[in-house]
């Protein structure tokens, strides 16, 4: 980062001063490196792969030739608005400074809780398909391991270990691995894209834009027998699940570079470079497919059927190598947008033991104990959600609430967002930053991202995860609860006006007890 001068380094400081916040994190991320986070959370080769029967279970090939760029673009909508209030603010906890700056601190509290729940579950979810792939890929196979929930829970401590163990020992580390992150996911996803379309019997293009209707029994009952239209639009949860996490360019911003400039262009590079990348791989696997009723009747295990009945043993490892390796990284990444969350939420005493949970580590400069419980809450969700007993009727509890991770972390994307529309141009957000739309473009993609919400949390609460409606209305019941119970009197919120002046002295001593010169 040879580019980076005294004075951007001073300019970074300076907005995150004028914010109340110190300088205790390290900023040793690149704009790539910034990019790379988001885009390894993303991860074409685990939502991409993992998630892959939503489509080829339902619409069938038109749910990729039509449904990947239609959801890629519905994420494409909150990232473009994201982005605009990014370059404004750019700090830790993004989402949260957000809603509490363009609105009030009810909102602000609502959206941290919002993403903080998400981006927990989340990461358990991630590195759950990160155990099933490996199980599916070389577990069963090779190591003769048997899905059961104390393998699944083990395997989970040990990959979630690792995960926080890297984040702990600093951002220079971690920024490395998910650099590499990024070339990898980049090479991995052409690579099996090439193999595909070599292994591939015909090139009948014409399948990407046929619909089909494999609900039920047809497609192995991932989804529950409905009509053909419902069905495409069940499908666009593979790329709207896929497509998300590119707010942890944003949770990362006190950590990068030039973060006004690096940060929005981060987060929308992102999604595009993986919308591109994953709609030519999953479109040459579709190809390769001998038929697609067989392969929508293999339900959950499309890939690996397919895979297997069409691709060379050796090369079929060495791209489930690097497939793994991949999903691995992305939950690293995740972990380090999980903690930044924990961290600049705590600051400003959002969380119980908040004190502990905002400390950062003078040797590693990083927020170690946010890091740890951030992982820890992940596994434990993992866990208890997987207890025989955790059903509602017949769907696993765990099943429900992944479906309502992609309800909450969009829903904290979209109140900030919503306040943005109104707050433009009045006192709340008077000064744009370098990376800026302009208020007609603003104000079209946020009224898309709104409309874009409503269509995911309709699609996210039908059958079979017709429970989440019952637990996103018991969660936003229990926090009107705590707010109105307890926190309304409590919480704060983050430094505004004079209170950021008032900082200024614990500011010095902050940056002092960490080494920052």
């Amino acid at each position: 980062m040879s580019d980076y001068t005294d004075l951007d380094k001073k300019q970074d400081t300076h907005i995150l001063h004028s914010m109340g916040y110190a300088q205790e994190l390290e900023r040793r991320m690149s704009s790539f490196s910034n990019f790379a986070v988001s885009f390894s959370i993303i991860c074409i080769l685990s939502g991409g792969i993992n998630s892959l029967a939503q489509a080829t279970a339902g619409a069938g090939g038109a749910a990729i030739g039509i449904g990947w760029p239609v959801g890629c673009f519905v994420s494409l909508v909150f990232a473009v608005a994201m982005a605009q209030i990014s370059s404004a603010y750019p700090t830790a906890g993004g989402l949260y400074h957000w809603g509490s700056i363009l609105g009030n601190r009810f909102t602000g509290w609502l959206t941290a809780w919002f993403n903080l729940l998400g981006l927990v579950t989340v990461l358990g979810a991630i590195n759950v398909g990160t155990y099933y792939f490996f199980m599916g890929s070389f577990g069963t196979s090779y190591f003769g391991l048997t899905d059961t929930t104390t393998v699944r829970i083990l395997f989970l401590v040990v990959i979630t270990g690792a995960q926080a163990l890297v984040n702990h020992m600093g951002i220079g580390l971690t920024a490395k691995l998910t650099d590499f992150s990024g070339y990898l996911i980049f090479a991995t996803a052409i690579a099996l894209a090439a193999v595909c379309l070599l292994a591939a019997p015909s090139y009948e293009f014409g399948r990407l834009f046929t619909f089909a209707n494999y609900s039920g029994e047809a497609g192995g009952n991932v989804w529950p027998s409905t009509s053909g239209t419902w069905v495409f639009l069940l499908g666009l949860l593979l790329p709207i699940y896929t497509i998300t996490g590119y707010d942890a360019s944003a949770h990362t911003s006190e950590e990068t570079v030039k973060a006004a400039h690096s940060v929005p262009r981060g987060m929308v590079s992102s999604v595009l470079w993986s919308a591109l990348f994953g709609y030519i791989m999953l479109c040459a696997f579709v190809l390769m497919l001998p038929n697609m009723d067989d392969a929508a009747k293999q339900g959950w295990n499309v890939f690996f059927w397919a895979m297997d009945s069409q691709v060379n043993p050796v090369v079929k490892d060495l791209l489930y190598l690097a497939i793994f390796v991949s999903q691995w990284l992305c939950g690293l990444a995740t972990v380090t947008s999980v903690s930044r969350m924990i961290f600049a939420f705590s600051r400003d005493g959002g969380l119980p033991a908040s004190k502990a949970l905002a400390k950062v580590s003078p040797k590693h400069r990083t927020p170690v104990a946010a890091i740890w419980t951030g992982s820890i809450l992940s596994v434990l969700f993992v866990w208890f959600t997987s207890l025989d007993f955790m059903k509602i009727g017949e769907t696993p509890v765990y099943t429900i609430v992944v479906s309502c991770t992609v309800i909450f972390l969009f829903f904290s994307f979209a109140i900030p967002i919503t306040l943005g529309l109104f707050a433009w141009g009045t006192s709340k957000w008077d000064k744009m930053g370098p990376w800026n739309l302009g208020e007609g473009m603003f104000k079209l993609f946020a009224i898309l991202s709104i409309i874009a919400m409503v269509l995911i949390f309709v699609i996210g609460i039908q059958p079979p995860n017709e429970a989440a409606l019952f637990v996103t209305v018991g969660f936003l019941l229990l926090t009107a609860i705590v707010w109105f119970g307890f926190e309304s009197r409590r919480f704060k919120g983050p430094p505004i006006g004079e209170e950021v002046a008032r900082r200024q002295a614990e500011i010095a001593a902050a940056e002092k007890a960490v080494g920052e010169a």
